[in-house]
């Protein structure tokens, strides 16, 4: 069994009149009711409890409960989230998304292509949140802050689980001396005799609700959390925590605080994904087909992010030669083949362009492939070798917008003709509709 960190008594001095010191005691009285509630079946099962102390977090974000009203407030206009800071914030303005943010003290964004939705730059854990309240009806957060605060909603679908940006990973933090200096692995850790009920392993972490499961189904028996928001790489070397559960990119952090990782010590692989309000997608005019046309962004440009468009004159007596030579070596196929055109050049007199045997061949070459490709062309006599990057490769209906479609329930012959809330047809595009999106 393990004990809980988290104060308790009378106010005995003036720390323990903070409204800091309230909110914990709060907190530990939430966790501790729900400890009791199942400390039966938990001894029954000898399943260990972790139980968590905070000062900073909220009492939600303990137990993951949210509360929801019956209806989200009335309003016309459709919503998206985006973190307002961080590394994800960053990625986000790289992707395929245009949000036009004029002023950086406002809260509120556009993205032109998409005039029909709004924008609101939001804490990562509060797009979650209101995600799930149906305040919000997309959002784009990390994976590991939706494992944290979605809490296996049934109301919160992911409608997109790999963006490919704001890739990092949930991992453990060990210091490199003292008692830890040749833990390298979780087993070591947990078979370490210095954890006992009175003396349990501290994790200072800034997801608990991971945490408790991750500790859990690692069989660690004697474990506190300590719930912090920033500086965790600290708290070891202070003695407040044992160890650190939190984001690593690069591991340059842990390394400059004297922290490692350890094999088996991932928790798990992060990225950006989209997520959406299940009720939302169901009966918010429109809703749908915006989230068909990011699916449709998303995908196109994750797909043009592996490749380069190669543009090359070569010398033949037709198209169809350049494109047979270019087609009998693998690497110069590109997507389904080459596309080949004749270049035209003025004759001597000026009066008429002809072809004299020159072709300008474009293919798609994969970035990782680009150099042995141009290699490829030069020894067919390729010359003028233009290389160019591209924003977007639409192919078909994108099987993540099938997905989704079944877990809603939904047929693609359903969109046209399912009337909305207001008598019309959600996802249906209109005249308006088609018009905005040509334009975007």
């Amino acid at each position: 069994m393990l004990a809980s960190k988290a104060p308790t008594g009378v106010c005995r001095n003036k720390r323990e009149c903070t409204p800091a010191f309230a909110a914990s005691h709060l907190i530990a009285s939430v966790v501790n009711t729900r400890l009791a509630h199942n400390a039966a079946s938990c001894r029954a099962e000898k399943v260990s409890l972790i139980v968590t102390h905070s000062l900073t977090k909220r009492a939600e974000d303990i137990g993951g409960a949210v509360v929801k009203t019956s209806k989200p407030t009335p309003r016309t206009t459709l919503r998206m989230g985006l973190p307002s800071k961080g590394r994800m914030a960053e990625d986000t303005k790289d992707s395929a998304l245009s949000v036009y943010k004029p002023n950086p003290r406002q809260y509120v964004a556009s993205i032109p292509e998409i005039p029909k939705l709004e924008v609101w730059m939001q804490r990562a854990s509060d797009v979650v949140r209101k995600v799930r309240t149906g305040d919000l009806d997309l959002g784009i957060v990390g994976y590991d802050m939706f494992c944290e605060l979605a809490d296996n909603d049934p109301d919160v679908l992911v409608v997109h689980e790999a963006l490919d940006f704001g890739g990092c990973k949930l991992a453990l933090g060990v210091p490199m001396g003292g008692k830890f200096a040749n833990i390298t692995s979780l087993d070591e850790l947990r078979v370490m005799p210095e954890w006992t009920a009175s003396n349990p392993l501290r994790v200072v972490t800034g997801y608990t609700n991971v945490a408790k499961r991750y500790f859990a189904e690692k069989g660690f028996e004697h474990v506190v959390l300590l719930s912090a928001d920033g500086a965790l790489e600290a708290a070891p070397a202070m003695g407040s925590a044992d160890i650190i559960l939190d984001l690593v990119s690069t591991g340059v952090t842990l390394r400059e605080n004297n922290l490692k990782e350890l094999v088996g010590g991932d928790i798990m692989e992060s990225e950006g994904i989209l997520i959406a309000n299940k009720n939302s997608l169901l009966d918010r005019e429109g809703l749908l087909q915006i989230v068909h046309e990011l699916i449709e962004r998303f995908d196109a440009h994750l797909k043009a992010n592996q490749f380069y468009s190669v543009i090359v004159n070569m010398k033949g007596d037709s198209p169809e030669d350049v494109a047979t030579r270019l087609c009998q070596m693998p690497a110069l196929k590109g997507l389904e083949g080459p596309t080949v055109a004749s270049v035209y050049n003025l004759q001597k007199s000026g009066e008429q362009a002809e072809c004299k045997g020159t072709f300008a061949a474009t293919i798609c070459v994969r970035k990782k492939k680009l150099y042995k490709a141009v290699k490829a062309l030069q020894q067919l006599g390729g010359s003028g070798v233009l290389v160019q990057p591209m924003t977007y490769i639409f192919d078909e209906e994108p099987d993540r917008w099938v997905s989704l479609l079944e877990k809603l329930g939904l047929k693609a012959e359903d969109i046209g003709g399912r009337p909305g809330p207001s008598g019309r047809a959600v996802g249906c595009l209109d005249a308006c509709d088609l018009a905005w999106s040509a334009a975007a």
